[in-house]
């Protein structure tokens, strides 16, 4: 008895489609397998992160407008319009990214005491760079900003790790880049002015700045 013979046209199907299955498979268990970034949710390294920086950003923004009203100084008056321009930018990016994510913009807020942590000025220390003498707001708006800038540094540090979603490290990163950059930059600035940084933000002496500008190294406009 001869052994029964299929045409090699009427194989080849037959065979295709088995490894077009083994192929599918092998997709499948990759896509499986591969590492994804989940949405992030409510709690999540990525929302604390990118809700109080919105936050820090707004401040800092603020205080930058307010100097750049004032002041005559050419350098102060560009480095205040790239913090507004640059940092307005990240907040419609991070809000975006809220959005995406199907989360309100707001949160819970940082607690006061969280705040001056992260470096943000109080309302009072706000106020003096609208009523101080140009000359001393100028100084005070470093000094605040350094200040500023440092707890900056250290709200990206959590949003550096590797279990974050890449688009938010990246900004994260972007951020320590520039930020730390412009503390050098007004670091230069204030001691030019002869006056020098407050303390770190966390620092025991944070709020022993003299209230009427004596401290900040220069004479009273009157």
């Amino acid at each position: 008895m001869r052994p029964s013979y299929t045409p090699p046209m009427t194989r080849r199907p037959g065979l295709l489609a088995a490894a077009a299955l083994a192929l599918a498979a092998l997709i499948a268990l990759a896509l499986v397998l591969a590492p994804r970034a989940a949405t992030p949710r409510e709690g999540s390294t990525e929302v604390r992160f990118v809700r109080e920086m919105i936050q820090h950003h707004a401040q800092a923004i603020d205080m930058a407008t307010r100097i750049r009203d004032r002041s005559q100084d050419r350098t102060l008056r560009s480095l205040a319009l790239d913090i507004m321009l640059s940092q307005q930018e990240q907040i419609g990016q991070m809000r975006g990214w809220l959005t995406l994510w199907g989360l309100p913009w707001g949160g819970q807020g940082m607690t006061e005491g969280h705040a001056r942590m992260m470096g943000m000025a109080t309302p009072e220390e706000l106020n003096r760079l609208d009523t101080l003498p140009v000359n001393n707001a100028e100084r005070l708006f470093l000094q605040l900003m350094i200040r500023h800038h440092q707890g900056a540094l250290a709200m990206v540090n959590p949003a550096l790790g590797n279990g974050v979603r890449p688009e938010v490290r990246t900004l994260a990163q972007q951020i320590q880049a520039t930020q730390g950059g412009e503390i050098r930059l007004m670091t230069d600035l204030l001691k030019g002015r002869g006056a020098q940084p407050l303390p770190p933000p966390g620092g025991t002496n944070g709020d022993q700045m003299n209230m009427d500008g004596m401290d900040m190294g220069g004479d009273h406009q009157h």
